[in-house]
């Protein structure tokens, strides 16, 4: 998938939520959350394959902050659970990420994190959304890009409007549509 198509996906899937990002009550305030401080990972805690992984960080993990501490213990956990097409596929996700300018990278963050803040019911039904995209013909997708590309942010906000009818009306005459399979997970490789 090329980097302005992921990006664009990403768009069009969180701009068909954004009226709801509208009607929901706004997340609280840092201030708002009782604070729990992070736990640090002691290097004696980690695996002799997350050590071997992470190595580099060794001479100073003590220095990191307990959240990067987690956040790289999980991420090594992750790698090694990963068949070697998985640590492909996730080493060009990466270099794509890598590859993107500043303002994009950021532009995504901000998207996700507008994603996480959505309730669970709305992610799912932006999940849906993308799921019932991809299925759809190559030509009828492209078609449908370049019609949001072209459209103004009043035509953009009209084509939200529309599907965000035709799902209610769907809602009424046939009841919330049931979530979709989830994927298996993938079989070790022998």
């Amino acid at each position: 998938m090329s980097k302005g198509l992921a990006g664009w996906m990403v768009l069009a899937l969180l701009g068909a939520a954004t009226p709801s990002f509208a009607q929901q009550t706004p997340p609280p305030t840092p201030a708002e959350v009782p604070a729990q401080p992070a736990q640090s990972v002691p290097w004696s805690s980690l695996s002799a394959d997350q050590q071997k992984l992470l190595g580099k960080f060794s001479g100073n993990w003590n220095t990191l902050t307990p959240e990067r501490q987690q956040a790289l213990a999980r991420g090594s956990n992750r790698w090694l659970g990963m068949t070697p097409e998985q640590r492909g596929q996730a080493q060009q996700r990466f270099q794509r990420w890598h590859n993107l300018p500043p303002d994009q990278r950021s532009a995504l963050r901000e998207r996700w994190q507008r994603f996480q803040s959505l309730p669970p019911d709305q992610q799912n039904a932006v999940r849906q959304n993308f799921h019932r995209f991809r299925q759809l013909p190559p030509e009828r997708r492209q078609m449908l890009r370049e019609r949001w590309r072209n459209a103004s942010p009043a035509e953009r906000q009209m084509m939200i409007d529309r599907a965000r009818e035709r799902r209610m009306r769907n809602m009424e005459m046939h009841g919330p549509r049931a979530a979709p399979p989830s994927r298996p997970p993938p079989r070790p490789r022998r």
